[in-house]
């Protein structure tokens, strides 16, 4: 790697509690949630009926798709990451590349889990009924997992690496750090990172079967994601998608673009299902393991970190997380940095989970304040015996920050840590 420095430069987020910067900003400093009553899954029979989405108008997808794309889209997944994609190209001040010629510079890494998922179940229906002749020639690129990059490449004409990314929960935060060792290594000027999830029950059906969904607020959504909490039951289902431009800080500074943070490095690694890791569970090793080299790639001190924007899904792992966090980082109960969870405002957003959460720690970074956790009023005591409640903010924090540490875990024992920090314009 050289000493090329790379900065954030755009940002574009679709979360089920705003979807777009200024009201995602809103929503995240007033602790305002975004989960709601959902009455497919009622009708279904889910145990969890409630769920985030992101709330779009037709008006407003339109602004996006041409009326050819839209007559047959029906891939919420897609539609998502092309709005936060394209928001966050058009935040940093980016124009598309000219018709006949793409922009070699600029690439993008955006992941997902599972694209397309209702076209997907209507094509299949079609071949059941031998509709094959029925079924339209915008299937693959909707349900290829590679169709929300591919889309955005289309729209802005990126003429360099365009790959989708996925690894589970950990796909967010993965594509931030994949597009920010593309810069260092000298491959591209910018990229565009981030990640999509489809939403409905097609996709969050699995979870609710796995029992791992809270069942016990279906009559009060806003409750009912519960991170850090005593009475934390289970994860709520979301969806959405963030985006960030990565950009080498040279490029950023020749055009005058504005900057919301550096990107100081990270760490992605796997726990191998061993030891206490298995499928769904995290190897404590690892993830201690993740987070320690991912401190040291970025070139810090443990102790520099002064906010924790953590995977924390409000199941029984909460309190195992914030134990890796205490021994990786070597702290005391009352020297642990501010910890948060977003999930508690917008659910688990699956793949999407960890670029709208990243969008949410360089929003804390840029304007200076920590985000409320909610509905963890009664803490869970198995945290509270490991760090200080002063450490696990229930209101909106004012306080400039330099550094945060970003992380995810994932299905598959996967793990990724991101070292985000406040670009110093001296």
């Amino acid at each position: 790697m050289n000493s090329t420095r790379v900065v954030i430069t755009g940002l574009g987020v679709c979360a089920p509690n705003g979807t777009d910067i200024a009201s995602f900003t809103h929503a995240i400093k007033n602790g305002i949630s975004g989960i709601t009553h959902q009455p497919d899954l009622e009708t279904f029979g889910f145990s969890c009926q409630i769920a985030g989405k992101p709330i779009l108008s037709d008006e407003r997808i339109a602004q996006y798709f041409s009326p050819l794309e839209l007559r047959n889209l029906n891939s919420t997944g897609i539609v998502y990451g092309v709005i936060a994609g394209l928001d966050a190209w058009k935040d940093a001040g980016l124009e598309k590349s000219a018709d006949d010629e793409p922009d070699w510079d600029s690439g993008t890494i955006f992941g997902t889990g599972t694209s397309g998922i209702d076209k997907f179940r209507w094509a299949i229906n079609k071949i059941d009924d031998m509709e094959i002749r029925k079924i339209g020639s915008s299937v693959v690129i909707q349900t290829m997992a590679s169709g929300v990059s591919a889309f955005l490449s289309g729209k802005i004409g990126l003429g360099n690496q365009i790959s989708t990314n996925s690894s589970a929960c950990a796909t967010g935060a993965e594509s931030i750090l994949l597009a920010f060792e593309r810069i260092k290594s000298g491959k591209a000027k910018r990229m565009l990172a981030g990640s999509t999830s489809d939403s409905g029950p097609y996709i969050w059906g699995g979870f609710d079967a796995m029992k791992v969904c809270t069942f016990k607020h279906n009559h009060e959504p806003g409750k009912g994601s519960r991170p850090l909490s005593a009475t934390a039951s289970g994860f709520v289902p979301g969806s959405g998608a963030g985006a960030m431009v990565l950009e080498t800080l040279e490029s950023a500074l020749a055009r005058g673009a504005k900057i919301y943070a550096e990107i100081l490095g990270g760490d992605l690694n796997s726990g191998g299902q061993r030891g206490l890791g298995t499928m769904t569970a995290p190897n404590p090793q690892a993830v201690q393991r993740c987070i320690k080299n991912a401190i040291q790639n970025a070139g810090i001190r443990a102790d520099e970190i002064e906010a924790i924007n953590g995977h924390l899904t409000a199941t029984t792992k909460d309190a195992l997380e914030i134990e890796n966090w205490k021994t990786a980082l070597n702290a005391t109960a009352e020297n642990f940095p501010y910890i948060n969870s977003l999930k508690g405002m917008v659910g688990h957003c699956i793949s999407a989970a960890g670029s709208i959460e990243s969008v949410a720690a360089v929003l804390q970074l840029t304007h200076g304040f920590i985000f409320p956790n909610i509905n963890c009023e009664d803490l869970n005591p198995e945290i509270t015996a490991l760090i200080n409640e002063n450490r696990i903010p229930q209101k909106l924090v004012n306080k400039p920050i330099k550094i945060v540490a970003k992380a995810s875990f994932g299905f598959g024992d996967v793990n990724v840590c991101v070292i985000f920090k406040k670009y110093n314009h001296d």
